[in-house]
């Protein structure tokens, strides 16, 4: 049959548009399945076992300081609050297992909620890590802390951080919202306006990589270059603590650094989006992950914390640990001090 002059370019001309529309809308762009099938089996099963790992084991780490409050040196407050930190993400686990596997139904409020105790406890972690090795530094280069003795001093520094760290989050707090689509499941995340993404990304790199690396880089060079403080128990704890949240939270900022250049017009194939879409949960999780890590760090570098747990059992269950535990005494740490002792190394 003839066609009217015109007729199928006009046709194409007219409808190519609506179906690319509708298939976007319709469809999960470039084979995001996958990457949903993968969440929902894995990351329930891996939250379920963080936070019952991390709930106990920073229970014990509370337990351990409260009992000691009236001994606590400025370390040992940035512990505790350290442990805070760590209770905030495991807090936020059970609905992040949920939402991998179904749809979001909580809520703004709810979304809002949880952002906020992810973007915190990542800010006042890492501040916290920050302000001990300062601490350290000014003990072992300058033979005093960075606070002084009384207990409500350490205490307002401690609020000082907590506050800067709600401060930080507040960008990520506000602009979270539950994002629907079509055919595909409702997620709660961050969407900020045009224009505004990059504040977001640029504090999250330089607030919790870029400059506590440098901070901290400068402190353990000074603090190892002095052979005999160097060794001390409490700065190769600190060593260990510091480079275990690099290394499961610097993958984290590196693909949410990609996933900024993705708003900036860069890294749009549907390769990328699949990769950086399957990186993003999978750093997430790898982040959250470190919750629960903390207390082994202690357990393992941690001679006064073994000690402290051990002291804890025997008159908790003195039947179990009378004949089995015998607890030595505590040696004098070689330059120890008010300042520098803690209950954990």
């Amino acid at each position: 049959m003839a066609e009217e002059p015109g007729t199928g370019a006009a046709t194409t001309a007219d409808y190519s548009d609506y179906y690319d529309i509708y298939n976007y809308e319709t469809e999960p762009p470039c084979g995001d399945v996958n990457t949903k099938a993968f969440s929902e089996v894995l990351f329930p099963i891996l939250y379920s076992t963080v936070l019952i790992i991390g709930l106990l084991g920073n229970a014990l780490v509370l337990w351990v300081l409260i009992r000691s409050r009236h001994r606590w040196s400025l370390t040992d407050v940035c512990l505790l609050n350290l442990a805070v930190s760590d209770l905030l993400f495991l807090v936020s686990l059970p609905v992040r297992a949920h939402s991998a596997v179904d749809e979001w139904v909580l809520g703004t409020f709810v979304c809002h909620t949880i952002t906020g105790l992810f973007m915190m406890g990542l800010y006042s972690s890492v501040f916290f890590m920050v302000l001990m090795t300062l601490d350290r530094y000014a003990i072992v280069v300058y033979k005093h802390s960075i606070c002084s003795r009384k207990r409500p001093a350490k205490m307002a520094l401690a609020l000082f951080v907590w506050m800067f760290s709600l401060f930080a989050s507040l960008p990520n707090i506000v602009f979270a919202k539950v994002k629907e689509k079509t055919n595909l499941k409702a997620s709660c995340r961050s969407e900020f306006p045009e224009g505004a993404a990059w504040m977001s990304f640029t504090y999250l790199n330089i607030l919790s990589l870029i400059l506590p690396l440098i901070i901290m880089s400068f402190c353990f060079c000074r603090i190892l270059s002095r052979k005999s403080e160097g060794k001390h128990s409490m700065v190769k704890l600190l060593l260990a603590l510091l480079a275990v949240y690099f290394f499961f939270w610097t993958p984290y900022n590196i693909v949410t650094f990609l996933e900024f250049l993705q708003t900036k017009g860069h890294l749009l194939s549907c390769e990328w989006h699949t990769d950086l879409t399957l990186a993003k949960q999978c750093v997430e999780a790898i982040a959250l992950s470190h919750c629960c890590l903390n207390p082994i760090i202690y357990a393992c570098a941690g001679q006064k914390f073994r000690r402290a747990v051990l002291t804890v059992l025997k008159e908790q269950l003195p039947s179990c640990f009378s004949q089995h535990i015998t607890c030595s005494p505590q040696s004098p740490e070689s330059g120890s001090s008010e300042y520098s002792s803690t209950l954990i190394a």
